[in-house]
């Protein structure tokens, strides 16, 4: 259930495509001074949702980029369970974002880069896959990791 890298196979090709459009969603958070974060939310082959941070636009903490996408899916869908669906992040989601994740009973979440301060998936915690819970949700790391480490870094660096 649990990969640390994208399988070399034409899922892997699947990936790369749908996490390219969530780096989409990071450089418009980053343009508009938000932390480059951008998710999008696929089902079946098709995005149902898209987001990208946002909390100091809306002043509201729980304006990440996944939760943001987690609830356009779930009016797309109207259901705020996502049996299947795939989310695609940039950056490793934080503990909060794990658990809008398990809640929506997602089939699997693909991150980007790493969060050695904050990630919930790896890097702090192993939450996606936690027996102990009531969903399980299947994970792929790793992809276009360079790429989206890249934004954030650029990112920061521009603003020291």
């Amino acid at each position: 259930m649990t990969r640390l890298g994208p399988e070399p196979s034409a899922g892997a090709e699947e990936d790369e495509r749908f996490m390219g459009l969530a780096l989409e969603q990071a450089r418009q958070a980053g343009a508009s001074g938000e932390v480059p974060v951008g998710a999008v939310v696929v089902l079946d082959g098709r995005i149902i949702g898209r987001g990208r941070n946002q909390p100091i636009a809306t002043r509201d903490p729980t304006a990440h980029a996944e939760v943001l996408a987690l609830r356009a899916a779930s009016r797309a869908l109207g259901n705020y369970r996502l049996p299947g669906a795939t989310l695609y992040a940039t950056v490793e989601p934080c503990p909060m974002c794990c658990g809008a994740a398990l809640l929506a009973r997602l089939g699997r979440v693909v991150y980007g880069a790493p969060d050695p301060k904050a990630g919930a998936v790896r890097s702090l915690y192993r939450l996606l896959e936690d027996s102990r819970l009531n969903h399980e949700v299947a994970v792929t790391g790793a992809v276009r990791s360079q790429e989206c480490a890249g934004l954030l870094r650029e990112f920061f660096h521009a603003r020291r």
